[in-house]
């Protein structure tokens, strides 16, 4: 129903092609490097909408509707309401590197850096 895109590029065309019917696509940024260009007929014909959200813009138009937006998200995790994807966990000597992967595309999720990761245990990412 609602598709979060960070990345643009090739995942927001797989998104356009798996978004539901009277659907939204987040539009939050191009990670990717490659700014998608929305065929709008196909927007009209499945009847979806495409949203921009200058998430950035926030800090300074609604700064304190970031922590309740930050708030309400951790409440849910919790919960286990939603489970962010989480592609790998790095140990703190890993930022660098992590960053870098995010940079070049090469993360199919998010990188949490974990200043007391174990690399030996089977969350830990090998370097």
């Amino acid at each position: 129903d609602v598709i979060y895109d960070p990345v643009g590029g090739q995942a927001y065309a797989q998104s356009a092609k798996v978004v539901a019917f009277e659907g939204r696509i987040v539009v939050v940024g191009f990670a990717s490097g490659s700014i998608p260009s929305p065929a709008l007929n196909h927007a009209l014909i499945k009847n979806y909408s495409i949203l921009g959200l200058h998430w950035g813009l926030y800090n300074t138009k609604n700064p304190k509707l970031v922590q309740h937006c930050h708030e309400q998200l951790t409440e849910l995790a919790a919960r286990g309401a939603i489970r962010p994807l989480v592609s790998e966990r790095v140990p703190l000597g890993g930022a660098a590197a992590a960053v870098q992967w995010v940079a070049d595309g090469a993360t199919t999720g998010r990188v949490a850096v974990v200043p007391s990761l174990d690399l030996s245990s089977e969350n830990g990412a090998a370097a």
